[in-house]
């Protein structure tokens, strides 16, 4: 079949797509910019004894983590639904609205850590159960004859994320010192309400990939042939990277309550933000560093002959993050010998865990849609947001280790970090060697893309 003349325009679905994720980032990451501080004060740790300082972070860290872990495991199952019963689109509206109940838990028992908790499950639910198909959902809109704007669609999406965290770990954290814990977390719920507003209004303008069916679904996950081959493919490189994420997901965590330590003055005298609004650095640096990777940097070495794959995207992004663990290790040294670092430290920290963790989360969703078959796209979307779950997984795990003095509580301070370091040279390397001996195969609308050559 002769091959269709190249789209210049994005299809009408995306801008409802690109708003409903900002405001639906907005929601998320206003309440968690929040929680590990709030966990500390309200629950953990409120009559602020310097005793209890270390068990009562490293319980919040566990609460965090452990909710963050479940968000991102619950994408498989949302997947499975709208991949074989009842579409994208029904998914991520009913699931939308039941994220808005979450939300609102959060706000009415502040003072209840069993209801809080109540309101953490559903947000989880909500949020891990529409995440991989809004993303696929994005990735259905395209076809052969725009499939050259795929990259950049996921690019404007990258930036949505960032833009609605941003804007919301700028503002909420001032909510919650002004105004209290029930607008701080009541206020994230009406953006969430927004998000699925926006979502209903594109609703004439979607493509629509119907459900296959359970048994088609089944059959095509667990059948023999091209469809096994891909999770394969996809599996294999998804395996490496838990650990990128156990290193990111510390800087909305473990690095809020060090920042709580340090000379956070950006000049003598000067304005200090809170401990909670340092993420938004990370948010920020991403938001620049995006459109400069995508139509800069990438282009630039691909004029001098040097294709940034996938697979070398990812790579460097590993190693990027791993330096940033290094400076925060180094700043942990100073606090651990008395002294007070100055927070600047931690602004160079976030440059460049943003920076590295852009090459692969961008990538990480755009390989996950362009290398599985049209019946597995949700399902492999989901097995990347899974990736996010296992380093969640593994940090919760470790703190509430270290919370009851177990066999991690021989990692605390410096040596916390420089664990994390050494984990992530010896996953490098293995990612090295299996990236290196695995071809590639790319599928966009009904057709497979040819395969690309190994990655080096």
């Amino acid at each position: 079949m002769p091959t269709p003349p190249p789209a210049s325009r994005f299809p009408r679905a995306v801008p409802f797509i690109i708003g409903n994720e900002v405001a639906e980032r907005f929601s998320y990451y206003g309440m968690r910019a929040i929680l590990p501080t709030f966990l500390v004060a309200q629950f953990f740790n409120p009559s602020h004894s310097a005793a209890l300082t270390a068990a009562a972070e490293a319980r919040a860290n566990d609460f965090v983590h452990s909710f963050a872990a479940l968000g991102y495991a619950l994408p498989v199952v949302g997947a499975l639904l709208a991949d074989w019963v009842l579409g994208k689109y029904r998914v991520i509206l009913y699931l939308s609205i039941f994220y808005c109940l979450g939300h609102a838990l959060l706000a009415l028992y502040t003072d209840d850590l069993a209801g809080f908790r109540a309101g953490l499950l559903v947000i989880a639910i909500g949020m891990g159960g529409i995440k991989s198909s809004v993303t696929a959902n994005l990735g259905d809109q395209f076809d052969q004859a725009n499939a050259h704007l795929l990259p950049k669609a996921y690019g404007w999406f990258q930036l949505a994320i960032d833009a609605g965290a941003a804007v919301s770990t700028a503002l909420i954290p001032e909510l919650y010192a002004y105004a209290g814990a029930a607008w701080a977390f009541g206020v994230p719920g009406l953006l969430m309400g927004a998000a699925a507003f926006t979502f209903w209004l594109g609703r004439r303008h979607y493509v629509r990939v119907p459900p296959t069916g359970l048994l088609a679904g089944l059959r095509h996950t667990l059948g023999p042939g091209e469809s096994r081959a891909a999770l394969r493919r996809v599996g294999a490189i998804f395996l490496f990277i838990p650990v990128l994420w156990a290193l990111y997901n510390q800087s909305e965590s473990e690095w809020v309550l060090q920042a709580a330590h340090l000379d956070r003055h950006l000049w003598p005298g000067g304005y200090a933000p809170l401990p909670e609004q340092l993420q938004i650095l990370g948010i920020v640096f991403g938001i620049g560093l995006n459109p400069l990777l995508t139509y800069h940097i990438y282009p630039a070495l691909a004029r001098r002959g040097i294709q940034a794959t996938p697979l070398r995207r990812m790579g460097v992004g590993m190693v990027l993050v791993a330096l940033a663990m290094c400076l925060i290790a180094g700043v942990q040294h100073g606090l651990d010998a008395g002294g007070h670092p100055s927070v600047w430290w931690q602004v160079l920290a976030y440059f460049v865990v943003a920076g590295g963790t852009l090459m692969v989360a961008v990538t990480g969703l755009e390989y996950a849609y362009t290398h599985a078959p049209p019946a597995l796209k949700s399902l492999t979307t989901s097995l990347w947001l899974l990736t996010i779950a296992g380093g969640n997984y593994f940090l919760a795990l470790m703190n509430a280790s270290i919370a009851r003095g177990g066999f991690f509580a021989r990692f605390q301070g410096a040596s916390y970090y420089w664990f994390f370091v050494g984990l992530m040279a010896v996953n490098f390397f293995l990612f090295a060697l299996v990236a290196a001996r695995l071809p590639q195969k790319t599928y966009v609308g009904a057709v497979p893309l040819p395969l690309e050559p190994l990655a080096e």
